[in-house]
């Protein structure tokens, strides 16, 4: 007797739908599954029977066979298991057929069906397919938040098995919490001082631009860069299925919700780590799991160079594509990023109080760890000086929620706007790169640099004065 159902594997940040096939035979018993399974789901099978015995219902003392199609696509994790033992009760005819239903959870022994890392992938499907999903009453309302989706909780098997009795075409369980991204707890009125470095905070956050900081230990530069997600508009529902499904792929636990990204590697951090791979089946690195938020490298030159430069890839294309052998993943990687760096080994160059103890050659080896290439791609670097007593006293503070509205409003304000730039800007551009201080590349970002702060103005007309902030703020490194 034969039977299939569905589940689901998460593949390149995306969900793929799993065609659990069941054939129940009429031999002595055994239980077999095929279709590139790893330990994990070879395992299925012990826990497949003990949870069904434990539910009280009557497993095949049969010869089980179990394919997990396609076969070229492999199979990890245990987010399986319910698949496949309603497969089973359905091809041993217990249950209704449940070709039409996707399954996604973990056994437990006593029969309770527990969260599995794929679990957000099935709402994913539900939503594209139009299928009803089953998955764990614990994270049936996370999953109910993919729009589209059709959710249905069960505590354990037996819970799924009388749902599927009594017919899943009723009115789903599960009810979507809300989306709206909680207050962020980090605030720019917190900041004192540093008036150019939350200017370019601000440029940064109204257009997505890269942004260096740099300057002497106790400056603001991580107190600030942790900053601008509070500056950032919230993702779309669309944005944040797609952020929960890489962390999914990645084995992370989070929630559908508006609220960007915000990674911050240690600059110890392996290459697999920071773009993306390992053994056996690629997974996201976290490259990917800022893909709509923010990437935050602190003590940018203390990482190695070649880790550095594999961001090359992701910031000029917004994906990383991992080859292993038999398979190639492509994990999308569309992120901003912030990087805060000393000026030299000791810290201290260019401060004005304590002077740099480093000697040249060893200042000129710090900032070759860092290319060429990738300072580029560097929109903004601005340097963060030593904060003064008189700053403390100071009352130029802005609340994050008011720059977070002015970047609203100019993201708003430059959505459709052509793109305009007068006679006298445009040469003060050209002139600049005729004299080396910009290349094809940096020409292109100024001119997007100048295009924000017009719109930070109001102003439809790129100008002059915009052009020159933009050059000004793009300083070296």
């Amino acid at each position: 007797m034969y039977a299939a159902t569905t589940s689901v594997a998460l593949v390149g940040g995306d969900a793929k739908a799993v065609e659990v096939q069941v054939h129940v035979g009429r031999q002595q018993e055994s239980f077999k599954i095929s279709g590139l399974p790893d330990a994990a789901v070879r395992e299925a099978k012990d826990r497949v029977q003990a949870a069904v015995a434990s539910s009280g219902i009557r497993f095949p003392n049969r010869t089980v066979t179990v394919n997990l199609a396609p076969a070229h696509l492999p199979k990890a994790g245990t987010d399986h298991d319910l698949a496949i033992a309603l497969g089973v009760l359905s091809a041993a005819r217990e249950i209704p057929p449940t070709a039409g239903t996707i399954f996604v959870g973990e056994l437990a022994l006593d029969g309770s069906v527990r969260p599995a890392s794929n679990t957000i992938g099935a709402g994913v499907l539900s939503a594209r397919t139009g299928k009803a999903c089953v998955v764990a009453e614990s994270v049936a309302s996370d999953v109910a938040s993919v729009p589209g989706s059709v959710v249905h909780g069960t505590e354990s098997v037996a819970d799924a098995v009388d749902t599927l009795r009594r017919g899943i075409e009723g009115e789903p369980t599960a009810v979507a919490h809300d989306l709206a991204p909680e207050p962020s707890a980090l605030e720019m009125v917190e900041v004192r001082g540093q008036n150019v470095a939350r200017r370019a905070l601000e440029i940064a956050a109204a257009g997505g631009h890269n942004l260096l900081l740099h300057g002497p230990p106790g400056g603001g530069k991580t107190m600030l860069a942790r900053r601008l997600p509070s500056l950032l508009p919230p993702m779309t529902e669309p944005e944040a299925v797609e952020v929960a499904l890489l962390y999914a792929s990645a084995g992370l636990s989070r929630r559908v919700d508006r609220r960007r990204p915000f990674r911050s590697p240690h600059h110890t951090a392996s290459k697999a780590a920071i773009v993306g791979g390992g053994t056996g089946i690629p997974t996201p690195g976290e490259v990917s799991l800022a893909h709509r938020g923010v990437l935050f490298l602190d003590e940018f030159a203390e990482f190695p160079r070649g880790h550095l430069d594999t961001l090359r890839q992701p910031l000029e294309d917004g994906f990383v594509t991992v080859a292993r052998r038999g398979m190639t993943s492509r994990f999308p990687s569309r992120f901003q990023l912030i990087a805060a760096s000393n000026p030299c080994p000791c810290g201290f160059r260019g401060d004005r109080r304590r002077p740099c103890e480093c000697r040249p050659t060893t200042i000129d080896r710090y900032r070759r760890r860092v290319s060429g290439p990738l300072i580029d791609r560097i929109d903004l670097a601005v340097w963060v000086g030593r904060v003064e007593a008189a700053d403390f006293s100071s009352a130029l503070r802005r609340k994050s929620s008011d720059v977070r509205a002015r970047v609203a409003a100019a993201t708003d304000f430059g959505r459709d706007l052509e793109d305009r730039i007068e006679p006298a800007a445009e040469a003060l551009v050209a002139e600049a790169m005729n004299a080396g201080v910009l290349t094809a590349r940096g020409f292109t970002q100024t001119k997007r640099v100048a295009r924000t702060i017009a719109n930070l103005e109001s102003d439809e007309v790129i100008r002059s004065e915009h052009v020159t902030e933009a050059i000004t703020l793009r300083g070296r490194w």
